[in-house]
């Protein structure tokens, strides 16, 4: 037997650490069996452990979700500060406390993984019915953002200290003693106006009919509106009356919502100032979520203009300002999703009256 055939193969084996015994210091792939070094036998890893983690956190948010249904104004309401920001970051703690009990996670799964765990947890409000998509799709990015933070405070504990039972049980409790606190009228109210302009190759009168007399409205016509693409239900059509006191403009959408237009100012084929009148039964159980319901609590649109400008024979401006209020413990989020929803709508709206006056133009 030649040198070469007289060596052993020796298996693949990841390094360890050992010490003078050939006993193990780290990793748990090699054991000691008389006086040996051999693999050891691998561990029974259930099937669904790698989701685990984030089941985990995503059932805290949900059970916390359920803690947080007081009436607004009372403690434990879902719009409260404790809630917005503290149990998302309990969730993405607790994913990571869980994930770290299995294994050693890395700093990119203390982000992910808190996104991942935050998502299922409004998912699963929404399957069980006590949120609805709207809220569900507007309130995802912040609660990604915030059990990110989460995560990464609770990876930093994992690693740093000795006590990341005690820290994950503080994440837990803590939107539970703050959400005991009664919730307050909201001290800022931000009150905005947005306005949109686009040129109509129309008169200001056919403008006019068309802005009291929008009948069938199609869902082609409004549908790429981002508000209606979340889960406002879109309009139907929006009919104008003169009153005694004033011109009144019944709007009707799908869901079974209506309300009025109501207008004690106004210069037929020039502008009209519209604000609002609500029923008890405007919006239908389900129709809205409360929390976004317009002359709620948190938001409302306190007047919307249309004013008309000549510019040519035939070519007209349209002008429409929108003045609304949001008043949240977190306008500065609630206000750019108005924003972004209420300029989208406005754009979209404009369109539609452009169409509406030209196609009538046309086919006379």
């Amino acid at each position: 037997m030649n040198e070469d055939e007289s060596k052993e193969v020796q298996p693949l084996v990841p390094l360890v650490a050992v010490n003078a015994n050939k006993e193990i210091i780290e990793g748990s792939v090699l054991e000691v069996v008389n006086g040996s070094v051999l693999p050891a036998p691998r561990k029974k890893v259930l099937p669904f452990s790698k989701w685990l983690p984030f089941i985990a956190g995503a059932v805290i948010g949900v059970v916390l979700r359920l803690v947080f249904s007081g009436a607004p104004g009372s403690a434990y309401t879902a719009m409260a500060s404790a809630f917005i920001w503290l149990v998302p970051l309990a969730v993405g703690a607790s994913t990571v406390f869980v994930a770290e009990c299995q294994t050693r996670q890395s700093w990119w799964f203390y982000v992910t993984g808190p996104i991942v765990a935050n998502t299922l947890f409004v998912l699963g409000t929404m399957a069980i019915l006590i949120e609805g998509m709207i809220c569900a799709i507007i309130i995802i990015p912040l609660f990604a953002v915030v059990g990110a933070l989460g995560g990464l405070l609770m990876g930093v504990i994992c690693r740093t200290t000795n006590w990341p039972r005690q820290a994950v049980s503080g994440f837990v409790v803590l939107p539970l003693l703050f959400g005991a606190i009664p919730a307050s009228d909201p001290d800022l109210q931000r009150i905005a106006t947005l306005e949109r302009t686009i040129q109509i190759q129309a008169s200001p009168e056919q403008i006019w009919h068309q802005l009291h007399h929008a009948e069938n409205i199609q869902q082609d016509e409004v549908g790429q509106a981002w508000m209606y693409r979340i889960g406002v239900p879109s309009p139907l059509a929006g009919i104008t009356r003169e009153t005694p006191t004033g011109l009144v403009r019944t709007i009707r959408m799908n869901k079974a919502i209506y309300f009025d237009q109501v207008s004690t100012d106004w210069v037929k084929n020039q502008y009209v100032v519209w604000r609002y009148r609500f029923y008890p039964d405007s919006f239908p159980p389900n129709a809205l979520d409360d929390h976004v319901m317009i002359g709620g609590r948190y938001f409302d649109i306190l007047d919307t203009t249309y004013s008309l400008k000549p510019l040519t024979a035939q070519t007209t401006e349209l002008k429409i300002q929108m003045r609304y209020r949001v008043s949240t413990d977190f306008n500065w989020y609630a206000d750019a999703v108005a924003k972004l929803l209420i300029t989208d709508f406005e754009e979209v709206i404009l369109h539609f009256y452009q169409k509406r006056a030209t196609t009538r133009l046309d086919k006379t």
